[in-house]
C-alpha cells in the first residue's frame, strides 16, 4: 500500500481484468492539514473551504462488496487516476475535481451568503410537536419573528422556517395548516432583511413561502414527497437543498437498510441530484444534506459524521444538520433535547473540521462563536509557517 507521498500507484487488486458489472469509485479525503505549506503543498482546499486535504482513500465497489481500499497522497492522485480502468476513470476525475470546487455563494434577494467560510442557518419551528422547541412560536408570529432576530443578530446567515415537524412518529400536516404556519413568521423576517430558508416537502408551501419573501427551499425528501415539487423547485430560480431520508411517503425514517452507510448515502445522493439535475434545477442550485438521524442508528450517523469529507466530492456545497439530535442524548445518559448544546458544538466541529459549508443549528449564538474561534485557529493556521526557512 502506498504511503501518503506515494507518487506510484497501483490498484490493491487487478481492477482491470474484473468483467464491467457496475462498478463505482469514491474518493473519501482520510487525511488533512492545518495549511498547504505545512505539508510543503500537498495538501488540496477541499471544496472552497478553510480545510485542506493531504492524503484519499480511493476505494471501488462493485454492489454492496468493497473491492478494493488504497491510500494515495495529494501529488499522487491524478497518477493514480490515469491508471484506473475506463468504467471508473471518468468517475474518479468528476470526483477529483468536485473536491476541489470552489462553490458560488448564495444570493438570497439583497444577501449574498459566501461559501468560502461557514455559514449557520438557524432553525424557527413554527409547529406543535417539533422534538426541541415544538409550539413555542406556534401562533405567535411576533415571538417566532424575535427569535428569528436573535439569531440573526448572533451571526446566523439563514433563518430555516418550518411549519412541519420530521421527528419520528410526528403527524403529517395538510399543506394549507402549513402555510398558515409559516407565513406570519416569513413575512416578518422579511421585513427584517433576512435570507428566509423555507422547510417543506410541499410544493404549496414552497411556492407560497417564496412568494412571500423567502429564498431557499429546504427539502428533507429531496423533492420526492410530492411530483410537482421536482417541477417547481426547478421553475422558481431558487438553491434547493436535498436531504437524504430512507423512508418515501409521510414516514421520512422508514426501510433504514443500507449495505454501507456512508457510501449509499453518497450513491443516494448523487441520483437526487442527478434527477435535479435533469429536471433543470442548476448545479449552483444545489445543496446536500447527508440527513443526519433520518432512518439511521446511532453507529451511523456517527459514520456519516466521520466520512463528511468524502460527500464533497458530489460537487455541491454540503450542509449539515446535527445539533440536539437523538445521536447526542444516547451517547449522554439521554439528556433531553434542550440539554444538548455540548454535543451540538461538538459535531459542529467535527462538520467544521470536514469543510462543511452550512451548519444547520438551534444555538446559533454558541454556534457561531464556535465558528469564529475555529475560524482564528485556521487563519493562525496559515501563517505558522511562514518565517520557516
Amino acid at each position: 500500500m502506498p504511503s501518503g507521498n506515494s507518487t506510484c500507484w497501483r490498484p490493491s487488486r487487478d481492477l482491470a481484468v474484473r468483467p464491467l458489472l457496475v462498478r463505482k469509485l469514491y474518493i473519501r479525503p482520510v487525511a488533512f492539514a492545518e495549511s498547504p505549506q505545512s505539508e510543503h503543498g500537498e495538501a488540496i482546499r477541499l471544496a472552497g473551504s478553510l480545510v485542506w486535504a493531504s492524503r484519499f482513500a480511493l476505494i471501488v465497489r462493485e454492489g454492496g462488496r468493497v473491492l478494493s481500499r488504497d491510500l494515495v497522497g495529494a501529488s499522487g492522485v491524478v497518477e493514480a487516476l490515469a491508471s484506473l480502468p475506463d468504467d471508473l476513470a471518468s468517475q474518479a476525475e468528476t470526483q477529483w475535481a468536485s473536491l476541489r470546487k470552489v462553490h458560488s455563494p448564495l444570493v438570497c434577494g439583497e444577501r449574498t451568503i459566501r461559501l468560502d467560510q461557514p455559514q449557520v442557518m438557524g432553525i424557527l419551528n413554527v409547529t406543535p410537536d417539533s422534538f426541541s422547541d415544538g409550539g413555542q412560536f406556534l401562533d405567535d408570529p411576533e415571538t417566532a419573528a424575535a427569535h428569528g432576530a436573535q439569531m440573526l443578530e448572533a451571526g446566523g446567515a439563514i433563518v430555516d422556517v418550518g411549519g412541519e415537524s420530521t421527528r419520528p412518529g410526528a403527524a403529517a400536516v395538510w399543506e394549507g395548516d402549513e402555510v398558515k404556519r409559516v407565513l406570519p413568521a416569513i413575512e416578518r423576517l422579511v421585513g427584517m432583511g433576512a435570507a428566509i430558508s423555507i422547510d417543506t416537502r410541499r410544493p404549496a408551501v414552497m411556492e407560497a413561502a417564496l412568494g412571500a419573501g423567502a429564498h431557499i427551499i429546504n427539502d428533507v425528501s429531496a423533492l420526492r414527497h410530492d411530483p410537482r415539487s421536482l417541477e417547481f423547485a426547478a421553475s422558481s430560480g431558487a438553491p434547493v437543498v436535498l436531504m437524504h431520508a430512507p423512508g418515501s411517503a409521510d414516514d421520512l425514517h422508514a426501510d433504514g437498510s443500507y449495505d454501507d452507510v456512508v457510501l449509499d448515502v453518497f450513491d443516494w445522493l448523487a441520483a437526487r441530484r442527478d434527477v435535479a439535475l435533469a429536471a433543470g434545477i442548476e448545479p449552483e442550485r444545489i445543496i446536500l444534506d447527508p440527513g443526519i438521524g433520518f432512518g439511521k442508528s446511532v453507529a451511523q450517523n456517527l459514520a456519516l459524521m466521520n466520512a463528511l469529507p468524502l460527500f464533497h466530492a458530489l460537487g455541491a456545497p454540503l450542509l449539515v444538520g446535527a445539533s440536539r439530535k437523538r445521536t447526542i442524548g444516547a451517547l449522554s445518559n439521554e439528556a433531553p433535547a434542550h440539554r444538548r448544546l455540548g454535543g451540538s458544538l461538538a459535531l459542529a466541529m467535527k462538520a467544521l473540521d470536514a469543510g462543511a459549508h452550512i451548519l444547520r443549528v438551534h444555538d446559533v449564538f454558541e454556534t457561531v462563536q464556535a465558528i469564529h474561534v475555529w475560524r482564528g485557529l485556521r487563519d493562525a493556521a496559515l501563517t505558522d509557517f511562514a518565517q520557516l526557512p
